[in-house]
């Protein structure tokens, strides 16, 4: 391959040739580098672009915060969870890169068709077993098979680790993970065709001083109805329309803690001014209403409701009949 830069020997000797003669000023011009063929697999095609990749390395970036701080809690010690990487591969060869023994718990994302796979080194599964049983996150020298009672509690934790994964994916679309089973051999775990494209998002764990790996596998089959929606401009926006929504709120939650001022109109009557002068303490003035028909009950000087004077406990109250206006019905 040709190098891009020529050492200062080859430039003197460029020269020289050129002075020479020996070499023509239009031959001393550097070819265009021709770009190599990129070589493709038709049995492994790519179903997965850059942008769908780097749109699923941020949503899980998000799910590793979202995991640690529910594990942090949930085991009261430090636990730091990150990304690594996101990758697309066959189904076979995610199966040939575990380890055995492992932890797979396959589960399924209704209403998404199909199921995928979270996997977890022992080195990730024995400190949270020894922390649940109040142990202080001991780890093995040597990975052994789980037990019954142990598969049971980590049933659990993953069960809660992927209600984070649902949190996590909330903004794009809403699924229940359920889990179906928990398998420790990965050559048992046959749920795939060996050449279906897989997304493999690869995560680092620490939990106290004992390090391990999590691996979550998602179909393309089973992302193939939302693999539209994995761009970064829709995530994006998905949340900016969140975050709208969430201000919406907070100011409608603010709002109803303003305070208003209620009276009720009682009725009215038409009097000049000098019979307003003359009022004293005991007259009486006639009102425009009969006893039996409705008052109003003006909110901020507008008439919003209509209703009947009584008493609630001991104070006075009005028991609403309606609206004041026909063109108010329509108010929540």
């Amino acid at each position: 391959m040709p190098r891009e830069v020529l050492t200062q020997e080859e430039i003197d000797l460029l020269l020289k040739a050129l002075a020479s003669g020996e070499v023509k000023p239009e031959d001393a011009i550097r070819e265009k580098k021709v770009a190599e063929a990129t070589p493709y697999d038709f049995r492994r095609p790519n179903k997965f672009s850059k942008e769908q990749l780097r749109t699923l390395y941020m949503i899980h970036d998000n799910f590793s915060r979202l995991a640690s701080n529910f594990l942090s809690g949930y085991l009261r010690t430090s636990v730091q969870i990150k990304v690594v990487s996101v990758d697309q591969v066959t189904y076979e060869d995610f199966l040939i890169s575990i380890p055995t023994p492992t932890l797979m718990t396959v589960f399924g994302l209704p209403p998404l068709k199909g199921t995928a796979v979270l996997e977890t080194s022992p080195a990730f599964v024995f400190p949270i077993i020894d922390l649940l049983l109040g142990g202080s996150g001991y780890m093995p020298a040597k990975a052994r098979e789980l037990t019954d009672i142990e598969m049971g509690v980590l049933r659990r934790v993953n069960g809660r680790l992927l209600e984070q994964l649902r949190y996590a994916w909330g903004d794009l679309v809403s699924f229940e993970p359920q889990i179906e089973s928990l398998e420790t051999n990965p050559q048992f775990n046959q749920i795939l065709s060996p050449n279906e494209t897989v997304a493999v998002i690869s995560f680092t764990s620490l939990i106290g001083e004992t390090q391990g790996l999590l691996n979550l596998c998602l179909p393309f089959m089973t992302l193939e109805a939302v693999v539209g929606k994995l761009t970064a401009r829709y995530w994006f926006a998905a949340q900016e329309a969140e975050d709208r929504e969430a201000a919406r709120r907070a100011v409608a939650k603010i709002l109803e803690q303003v305070p208003l001022e209620l009276a009720v109109l009682g009725g009215e009557a038409r009097i000049s001014l000098g019979e307003f002068l003359e009022l004293r303490p005991g007259d009486v003035i006639p009102l425009d209403r009969a006893l039996y028909e409705d008052m109003e009950l003006l909110v901020g000087n507008k008439r919003y409701f209509c209703g009947q004077p009584g008493v609630a406990g001991k104070k006075l109250a009005l028991l609403l009949t309606g609206w004041a206006r026909e063109e108010e019905k329509g108010v929540e």
